[in-house]
């Protein structure tokens, strides 16, 4: 059976980075502004990380891929 997974290997501090970044974004009503650079790296290195391997975006039928995808992860509604 092939693994749908995705692993992403995260220095601790780009771990650290990330999380610090997502916190603060998702304590307010809008994202938060990068405070450091580091912050951009690597969001920007997590994107190339991922199109290196994700050949979806490639795919023609890819605004169904991503529309089925949101779906499975979206919360249901009430």
């Amino acid at each position: 059976m092939e693994d749908n997974n995705v692993e992403i290997v995260l220095s601790a501090d780009e771990a650290l980075v990330l999380l610090d970044w997502l916190a603060r974004t998702t304590e307010q009503a809008h994202p938060a502004p990068f405070n450091d650079q580091a912050e951009q790296r690597v969001l920007w290195d997590l994107e190339a990380s991922l199109e290196s391997i994700l050949t979806a975006p490639l795919d023609s039928n890819y605004a169904a891929l991503i529309e089925a995808a949101r779906g499975r992860i979206r919360d249901p509604s009430d």
